[in-house]
């Protein structure tokens, strides 16, 4: 690897860190998800807790082993991410959940995904330590994420999720922090 695209991967890596970091806290997400077929629309509402997850954690070398790295070590960093959510449909119950990411060079390990209860990869890049652009694929389906932080108490993301090459779901976010 030549020093330059060792110094790209260090920076990008770092500004990974930095986001983590800065996303530590307790939210509240309001969420809507746009059908593009059928024009349903459906709003969920979230708390959120992150957590920062430091190199060769436990929880970061079970997440290399689901993925089969040959370094268990070689993530520098992660975090977790729990959730509650509650629905404006009449009839669905809350849901709660927890998934660990992990960082190493340009791809972001997840435990699971969207929409599986598989391991799952995205790759990702930011364009400053604010913004996180996430693409993650399998089953068919693309998902297309931009997080970005907004201050120290705002957080708005947004998916595009396309099936065969066609947008089929938007999903727009408004994260709010919440202090105990």
């Amino acid at each position: 690897m030549t020093a330059s695209v060792q110094l790209a991967q260090q920076r990008l890596e770092s500004l990974a860190e930095e986001f983590f970091e800065q996303s530590v806290g307790n939210w509240r997400s309001e969420r809507r998800y746009y059908s593009l077929k059928s024009g349903e629309i459906e709003e969920v509402v979230s708390n959120i807790t992150v957590r920062f997850i430091e190199k060769g954690s436990s929880e970061l070398i079970q997440l290399a082993q689901m993925h089969e790295l040959s370094d268990l070590t070689a993530m520098i960093c992660g975090s977790q991410v729990t959730w509650e959510s509650s629905y404006s449909q009449p009839g669905r119950k809350p849901t709660t959940g927890s998934t660990i990411f992990g960082i190493k060079e340009n791809i972001l390990y997840r435990d699971r995904g969207f929409a599986t209860p598989k391991p799952v990869t995205a790759e990702y890049y930011l364009r400053d330590s604010k913004t996180m652009h996430l693409r993650t694929e399998y089953n068919g389906s693309v998902f297309e994420e931009e997080i970005k932080l907004i201050g120290t108490n705002y957080r708005t993301r947004q998916t595009i999720i396309s099936r065969a090459g066609e947008e089929i779901m938007i999903g727009q976010y408004l994260e709010t922090r919440i202090f105990s």
